[in-house]
């Protein structure tokens, strides 16, 4: 039995968030990269890793960036791959998602809880 199936999946609401901006910036980088109207193969391969990587995640929902994460589970060359999709996608996802973009920011603790009050 394979390490991976011994482990549930993860599909809350923060690994369903992460899922769903990750494959919009990746398909952003293949369209404007690639100029392709579908997705092209080596960008859906690198979009079905980090799906997989995302389900698996050890923190699940308590994680937090991949950057900031203390254990980096992407491959190296994924990992690098990844980290150029998002510098060169992140950019356009205020054109195309500005609503996802803006959920994405990061808020720190003592203004998340100054904004609920």
């Amino acid at each position: 039995m394979s390490r991976q199936a011994e482990k549930p999946l993860n599909d809350g609401p923060i690994i369903h968030k992460e899922k769903i901006i990750a494959s919009k910036m990746i398909r952003i980088y293949c369209k404007k990269k690639h100029h392709e109207k579908e997705i092209c193969g080596e960008c859906r391969s690198l979009d079905e890793y980090v799906m997989k990587r995302l389900s698996y995640c050890k923190f699940g929902e308590a994680k937090t960036a991949c950057a900031k994460c203390p254990i980096h589970c992407y491959a190296p060359a994924y990992r690098q791959e990844i980290k150029h999709v998002m510098r060169f996608s992140g950019p356009w996802m205020l054109l195309y998602h500005p609503i996802e973009s803006i959920r994405h920011i990061p808020i720190p603790e003592k203004l998340k809880k100054t904004l609920s009050r």
